[in-house]
């Protein structure tokens, strides 16, 4: 029955089918007449694009196509877009299994994107420090906020080996970000298109074609356009000749974005229905009384939903049909009062306020004599879909909702509620086994989260008002695709309910995410809604306070914190982005009593003793933080974050021992954090035991040849070591990366001198010591090489005593110690100059221990 409805709807489609139906017998490959690869179909709602892109669905898998359709319901960004392809291609071809890799480790630089502004600036001269410690600071900043009792924390604690994998490309990649389509707080999407392409690559190499199908791209174009259009111009590799992507919307393509593509678009306008057509369906269908075939094509004025609409109830008289002005409520009024069945008419007319289907809802919302129709229902010509759910379509929908509405606003309200308190009691039962930090990244907690506000709002928009803009509040700290399913639930209540204090509210969060800063203006305007509570008002400080400073406005954000804890004062979310927002100031003190806040109220442990700890250490009190780092070590004994970072103040003590015992029993906890191992051979290094280090730095190297800070150390110490050949294949290589975060043309001056003399390398000293160099050395160590190399008759007991001044730890006096025995080997006097520089430090100074 359903396959015969489907053949007839596609009376007067013809020709489309035969234009993609050639195409599919074309070789992609010709140099003469190749296939077409891209497709736009497009008309007016109820024209019949999703019905034929049904049609055209089936004939590509009959020419051995393996294909996949997305449509509103699945996109509210790339990444969700991306899977649910995926998924359906998986169905019919088998696993993806590197897509599957590529997504998984998208969420963990997700996960560890959302921290990435918590992470520790600054290095010792060597860059020895940021690399490594970023990643578990990035762990313990997730930890700490996922523990305290009663938050909803936006993020779950990242594992260490999410935080220590790829940081350093995210902190490259996010802080540069300005590219389109890219505004979105967290990880570059990327890597999941360049795997979606290898993949395929991989179908197109076992299949005739690969075919993807957008629907409703007025709205999933929102989205999706600049991504496809680099997928389209090989962005993401080289795409297949044989795959085939269609689009189907309402509108034009963008001129501007799509002139490069224009020529080789296809686009098939799909007008309404002629009379010749119309006449050919509805005999398709029985109906042939001409006085009723008249009436028929004057009410539907050829669009083939309502044509089909109007034909299924198979009406005896011009009078049955009817000729009202409002074309499309007349024609689903007129399907409606023809259905026979009153449990079929309930049914339909039940089902029409979810805005999606699965046979739980269906259950939820009909009466009981309709439960037995799910496969009834899902055969009208105006339900779709894909996976889980079902859908009406958009103008069959729109006109039964305002037909509801208005003729009996009672039994709406009812409805609606009921439906809440479905959706509400499925959200219930999945949360009992989901921790609070997870929930918003589950896709059915948060369905039934979205789709309970939505029928709340319905049945009773001002009470529901209050209670939808706190679950916004929630929404604002996630990921900006969640925000987006938001605001377009809230958007889609407004309209259905046409409750002006809730259109008004729409207007304004739509135009708040359509901005530069979406979840900051989206927050602005939230806090602008006076009987939000105060929890809630001060987390919605909260939220916009953290993403002020993920886009490095620190003030600002320090001012939003302040505004949320004077707010309420027991906001112990508050309190760790504010410690923060501190430390990223250099506001030591304040940050400490943030965090010692926090600790004294039994919250966060051990996470934001870590945290602390952190603090600490970059003050340059180290013994405090050496003592933070022990006491999350009695909570947690085999924490190997806080073992890391004791590791890291230990080395910055002078005590290099209790630094490799540290480091070695982190290793031992995480032996696939290759970081720990790295930072393990660093202080090797810096004890003179060379070859242990080279070995350290080698074995970390093997499992990510692309760690820049990994090989520069392990340059430094061929260089140390004397092993001049291997110093410069790595610090050469690091140099062509170009990256500017370290000092690594001073490690490559330093090879040149040590290897060929001072006089070849005096320009570069010259250039590198300015004090306007594009990449100045640290001033400490800057001061004491000018007067080493620059300025001869530099007093070097005074230039010591500078340098000792400022209370340098003892790492960076063993990295200077090590620096001046390399210039013992140059010839003259600055060989001289460096061994009195060298015992000047070495009798003065003294290990730092705060």
């Amino acid at each position: 029955m359903i396959r015969e409805r489907t053949r007839a709807r596609f009376v007067g489609r013809r020709a489309q089918v035969s234009l993609f139906t050639e195409n599919l017998t074309k070789d992609p490959a010709s140099a003469e007449d190749p296939a077409d690869f891209l497709f736009h179909v497009r008309g007016v709602g109820g024209v019949g694009k999703s019905t034929l892109l049904r049609q055209w669905q089936e004939v590509a898998r009959k020419a051995g196509a393996v294909t996949a359709v997305v449509d509103e319901s699945d996109v509210h960004g790339v990444p969700q877009a991306l899977a649910e392809l995926a998924r359906q291609l998986a169905e019919q071809a088998g696993p993806l299994k590197e897509f599957d890799k590529a997504a998984e480790q998208y969420r963990k630089e997700q996960e560890a994107a959302v921290a990435e502004s918590l992470l520790p600036e600054g290095a010792d001269a060597a860059g020895a420090e940021a690399s490594m410690s970023s990643r578990v600071v990035t762990q313990a900043a997730l930890g700490a906020a996922s523990l305290i009792p009663g938050v909803g924390a936006a993020t779950s604690m990242a594992s260490p080996d999410a935080a220590a994998q790829g940081l350093d490309r995210l902190r490259a990649g996010i802080r540069g970000q300005g590219s389109r389509g890219r505004r979105d707080r967290g990880a570059d999407a990327s890597g999941l298109g360049r795997a979606f392409v290898g993949e395929l690559d991989r179908l197109c190499g076992k299949h005739a074609w690969v075919v993807l199908f957008f629907d409703t791209w007025e709205q999933t174009g929102r989205f999706l356009d600049a991504w496809l259009l680099d997928l389209l111009q090989d962005e993401f590799g080289p795409l297949s000749a044989n795959v085939i992507v269609v689009l189907a919307g309402r509108d034009e393509l963008a001129e501007r974005p799509w002139a490069p593509l224009r020529p080789h678009v296809t686009d098939v306008p799909l007008e309404v229905f002629t009379q010749t057509e119309t006449r050919t369906l509805l005999a398709a269908r029985g109906v042939t009384e001409p006085d009723v075939v008249d009436a028929v094509l004057h009410l539907s004025l050829g669009l083939p939903l309502l044509v089909e609409l109007l034909a299924l109830a198979q009406p005896e008289s011009a009078e049955e049909v009817g000729a009202e002005a409002d074309v499309a409520d007349a024609a689903v009024e007129r399907f409606v009062q023809w259905i026979g069945d009153p449990a079929e008419r309930d049914a339909v007319l039940a089902c029409a306020l979810a805005p999606r289907l699965n046979e739980d809802v269906f259950t939820a919302a009909v009466p009981e004599e309709a439960r037995g129709l799910w496969g009834w229902l899902c055969g009208q010509p105006f339900v779709s879909g894909h996976g889980d759910f079902k859908q009406y379509h958009a103008v069959v929908r729109a006109s039964m909702v305002r037909q509801r509405r208005a003729f009996s606003p009672q039994r709406w309200g009812e409805a609606h509620l009921q439906l809440a308190e479905a959706h509400g009691a499925w959200r219930a039962a999945i949360q009992e086994d989901l921790p609070v930090s997870k929930r918003w990244g589950d896709a059915r907690w948060l369905r039934h989260r979205l789709d309970e506000m939505y029928h709340r709002l319905c049945a009773r928009p001002s009470v529901a008002l209050t209670t939808a803009l706190a679950v916004a509040v929630g929404a604002a700290d996630e990921d900006m695709a969640v925000l987006r399913q938001w605001t377009d639930a809230f958007q889609q209540a407004a309209r259905d309910a046409a409750d002006p204090d809730l259109l008004a509210w729409a207007e304004t969060l739509r135009t708040a995410v359509s901005g530069q800063d979406p979840a900051v203006d989206f927050l602005s305007a939230v806090l602008s809604h006076d009987a939000l509570s105060a929890k809630n008002r001060s987390l919605a400080h909260t939220y916009r306070g953290k993403h002020l400073m993920f886009a490095e406005r620190n003030e600002e954000a320090l001012a939003e914190l302040d505004r949320a804890l004077a707010v309420d004062p027991d906001n112990l979310l508050g309190r760790v982005p504010r410690a923060e927002a501190h430390r990223r100031l250099r506001h030591f003190d304040e940050a400490v009593a943030d965090y010692t806040a926090v600790i004294d109220s039994g919250s966060g442990m051990p996470y934001v003793l870590v945290l602390r700890g952190s603090v600490h250490r970059e003050a340059g009190w180290y013994q405090d933080a050496i003592d933070d780092y022990t006491a999350a070590l009695e909570f947690e004994p085999t924490h190997a974050s806080a073992l890391f970072f004791r590791g890291l103040a230990h080395q910055r003590t002078g005590r290099l021992a209790e630094a490799v015992q540290d480091l070695t029993t982190a290793f031992g906890l995480k032996p696939t954090a290759f970081h720990f191992q790295a930072q393990r051979g660093d202080v090797h290094r810096q004890a003179g035991r060379y070859d242990e280090a080279i070995s350290d730095l080698t074995a970390a190297l093997s499992h990510d040849s692309e760690r820049v800070w990994h090989r520069a150390v392990r340059g430094v110490t061929y260089r140390q070591a004397g092993d001049f050949t291997k110093a410069r294949e790595d610090l050469s290589r690091v140099a062509d990366r170009r990256v500017s975060d370290h000092n690594f043309p001073f490690e490559l001056t330093m090879l040149d001198t040590v290897e060929s003399g001072l006089e070849s390398c005096r320009p570069h000293w010259v250039e590198l010591l300015a004090p306007d160099a594009p990449q100045p050395l640290e001033a400490r160590f800057r001061d004491v090489f000018r007067a080493l190399i620059l300025e001869p008759s530099s007093d070097l007991a005074t230039v010591t005593e500078a340098f000792l001044s400022g209370s340098p730890n003892q790492a960076a006096i063993t990295n200077l110690l090590l620096y001046l025995t390399e210039l013992f080997a140059v010839d003259g006097a600055l060989a001289d100059r460096a061994r009195l520089c060298h015992d000047l430090l070495a009798t003065r100074s003294a290990p730092v221990a705060d």
